[in-house]
């Protein structure tokens, strides 16, 4: 949130005439299953929002009263998982496109034919750049990683190329990827 990778992500596709997909993933996953793509987000916050109230409340009692179905361990249930990850290797798997959601690059890793990115700045420039804050966002990514694709903390190194955009322009980021990409 806020350090323009979206942005970035859309100046590379525009650049190398690639497909743009981000959310879209959740449509994918949704169709494949046979599910609304409101049923998959819903299960993604859920979980999250569950995760949060457990570990603040340090019991599983309560989560009711918020409105939330407790779903095992706190965890997406695997088949919305796996429909998540099958999608965004169906969507790979067609290659020429530049996805910027649900962690895709970890969904990916180990392929050869992906370039893995993360585009960052420093806490401040991108509370700025949002106009809040960003620890909720920030949190909630780390929670995903964690469910998802087991990374307890995310590193440089799970990344081919690491983009500060505190540094670079959105613009500069996006050459700076087009030229690795190529």
């Amino acid at each position: 949130m806020g350090a323009g990778g979206e942005e970035v992500g859309g100046f590379v596709a525009n650049r190398l005439g690639f497909d743009y997909v981000d959310e879209d993933i959740v449509t994918r996953a949704a169709q494949r299953g046979g599910v609304s793509p409101e049923d998959i987000a819903d299960a993604e916050r859920r979980t999250s929002v569950l995760r949060r109230l457990l570990t603040e409340m340090g019991t599983g009692s309560g989560a009711e009263t918020y409105g939330l179905a407790p779903v095992a361990g706190g965890d997406l249930p695997d088949d919305m998982r796996a429909l998540i990850r099958e999608a965004i290797e169906e969507v790979a798997a067609r290659g020429n496109v530049v996805i910027v959601a649900h962690a895709a690059s970890f969904a990916l890793a180990g392929r050869e034919d992906v370039l893995r990115v993360l585009v960052t700045a420093s806490p401040e420039t991108r509370a700025s750049r949002y106009g809040g804050s960003i620890k909720d966002s920030d949190s909630a990514r780390a929670d995903y990683l964690r469910r998802f694709y087991g990374i307890d903390h995310e590193l440089p190194t799970h990344y081919d190329l690491v983009v500060n955009t505190d540094v670079v322009s959105v613009e500069r980021a996006g050459q700076l990827i087009v030229l690795a990409a190529a």
